[in-house]
């Protein structure tokens, strides 16, 4: 299953921007595989991120692997410092 992180390209918040940028970052340097899914520019796709998460108001970024859903920015932090990226990204 393909691993996908929902972000929004249009935002005027600067931490989520910041926070995408990271997530992005990282999974090129460890050359890891993802779909990027800009939620801005589809609704069908907001819906989707919110329904996996469980949360109708959930914000980006929202990572998940295929349906399952993996967790948001802080949890990706914590699975790096705590390093257990894979298993947070059930690889």
């Amino acid at each position: 299953m393909a691993l996908l992180v929902f972000y929004s390209s249009v935002s005027g918040n600067m931490e989520m921007k910041k926070r995408q940028e990271w997530i992005f970052s990282v999974f090129t340097a460890k050359n890891i595989a993802f779909k990027a899914v800009d939620i801005s520019q589809n609704s069908d796709d907001k819906e989707l991120m919110r329904k996996i998460v469980g949360d109708p108001t959930a914000l980006p970024p929202q990572i998940c692997r295929g349906d399952t859903y993996c967790g948001d920015y802080t949890s990706f932090q914590n699975a790096i410092e705590e390093e257990r990226l894979e298993a947070f990204l059930k690889m």
